[in-house]
């Protein structure tokens, strides 16, 4: 065994309570210097972006990149084509739950062209991540990766190469704990709170020290699945506002939960959020910046400060 915690966010099934005085068919029901390179991505059945990778020249292999993974993830069936040098096992903590899970070393895994060596990568089920891997942390440090909405692309260089601020309407700072930018100058509905953008997370989640300070009242149950495959229920609500430096966004249902994701990363006991992909997908792009610590946001074609379009969306333009 490696002496090792491994912190996963990604959500990889939202779904609502089935209502027991529905029909018993009804079930869940699910919500939805060197050069820059421009990797073209699919959309997966969670609405967030996958990109080819190889692995010593073999694939390419479909991995979803996950700003909210510590480590880069394989699958057990991507494991068993590509024989990975076993290292024991190691603590994985989702959004829902902590397991144990083995991990391998990965080396000459090629994206965007970089090659990385010596990763330790814990193996994972495909049926819960619904991709071959996942790039994680460790192998997106010090490089921006922008998530264009728009044109259906992530493009990913060295911070240097892509600092450029131009076209971007908002920026923000963040701060980083275990490798993760988090903006802790947010505010839900008047509340600060610290905001994690998780390109891994299907939808969005507070944890109930946000819940209890918004004294939020429920709108319906949620069931949602981590990537161990566990699931933890939740409580739906709408929050009016979220203000991000000097962006708003309104009407967003936020699932809240008691999962142990934000007590590893030491966020339990205050108000927290985890963004995921259906509301980063309201924006037309957004780099996430690690090497300065910034994110960055273009906002659509046609809004701009006092504009509302439907999300509602508040912004003055830098």
């Amino acid at each position: 065994m490696i002496d090792k915690l491994f912190l996963l966010f990604g959500i990889v099934g939202l779904g609502l309570a089935p209502d027991p005085q529905a029909e018993p068919e009804s079930g869940l029901v699910e919500t939805s210097p060197q050069p820059t390179e421009v990797v073209e991505g699919d959309r997966d059945i969670y609405n967030r972006m996958t990109v080819p990778v190889t692995i010593n020249g073999q694939g390419p292999f479909n991995f979803m990149v996950d700003t909210g993974a510590q480590a880069t993830v394989v699958t057990h069936r991507l494991n068993e084509r590509m024989n990975f040098r076993p290292l024991g096992s190691a603590t994985l903590v989702g959004m829902a739950s902590t397991a144990q899970v083995q991990v391998v070393e990965v080396d000459g895994l090629e994206f965007a062209a970089r090659v990385f060596d010596n990763l330790e990568a814990p193996l994972l089920d495909s049926r819960d991540l619904g991709a071959d891997g996942i790039l994680g942390l460790d192998s997106l440090q010090d490089m921006r990766v922008i998530l264009d909405f728009r044109d259906n692309h992530i493009e990913v260089a060295d911070s240097s190469v892509l600092q450029g601020n131009r076209g971007y309407e908002i920026i923000v700072r963040a701060r980083s704990r275990l490798g993760r930018l988090i903006i802790t100058s947010a505010k839900i509905d008047g509340v600060t709170t610290s905001v994690i953008l998780d390109t891994g997370a299907q939808a969005s989640m507070g944890n109930l020290a946000l819940r209890d300070k918004l004294r939020a009242r429920r709108q319906a149950e949620t069931i949602t699945t981590d990537v161990n495959g566990e699931q933890i229920r939740g409580d739906l609500h709408f929050v009016r506002k979220l203000d991000l430096g000097r962006v708003s966004l309104a009407n967003l249902s936020v699932s809240f939960a008691d999962g142990p994701a934000f007590a590893a990363l030491g966020l339990d006991k205050k108000p927290a959020l985890i963004l995921g992909m259906e509301d980063l997908r309201l924006f037309d792009r957004v780099a996430i910046d690690f090497a300065t610590h910034k994110v960055l946001f273009d906002l659509p074609e046609g809004v701009s400060g006092g504009e509302r379009v439907n999300p509602i969306w508040q912004a003055t333009r830098l």
